[in-house]
């Protein structure tokens, strides 16, 4: 089991640098877009297609590292007013009820990244970007999410992880 959790950690922490380099890659393409636009007086049509495909791939292939390091918005008020049973459960329940959530949109966008790729959806602008490229990080993301609540689970049953990062005391881990 622990190389399994290593394994998926190890994904994820790949996940994190590839959506970061998603998002810096952006950045330049948004300095050319402007660069291009206002200085060469250029159109930029392919650069606002890749901004917008890059962000969401970043945000769907990066949620694996963001549950792993616990670096989502997390609103704690209901598991620090809990006793530490009660912590325990309501992380297990969430865990479980998030998870099914992640399996349920992995199935619809996988289903919507076939019918792109069958049939041959391309961008409406000019760039004409096949899309089941950009469509295929919504199902690849959401399964290894979905991966990673299961480590996230493993280690809540066997002890290893707190319930919300929170000590019995109250206070973070």
């Amino acid at each position: 089991m622990d190389s399994f959790s290593d394994g998926v950690k190890a994904i994820s922490r790949v996940c994190g640098i590839f959506a970061a380099g998603l998002i810096g890659l952006g950045v330049i393409v948004v300095c050319d877009m402007v660069f291009e636009r206002y200085v060469l007086n250029l159109t930029t049509i392919w650069q606002t297609d890749f901004v917008t495909y890059s962000l969401i791939a970043a945000t769907f292939i990066g949620s694996p590292y963001v549950l792993m390091t616990r670096g989502h918005v997390n609103v704690d008020v209901l598991p620090l007013h809990l006793g530490p049973r009660m912590r325990y459960w309501l992380a297990i329940v969430t865990s479980v009820v998030a998870m099914v959530f992640c399996i349920a949109l992995a199935v619809l966008t996988a289903l919507y990244w076939h019918e792109a790729w069958v049939n041959n959806w391309r961008s409406d602008t000019i760039w004409r970007a096949r899309l089941w490229i950009p469509y295929a990080a919504m199902p690849v993301g959401l399964v290894l999410l979905t991966l990673q609540y299961v480590v996230e689970l493993i280690g809540l049953v066997s002890g290893r992880e707190l319930p919300f990062g929170i000590k019995d005391d109250g206070g973070a881990a």
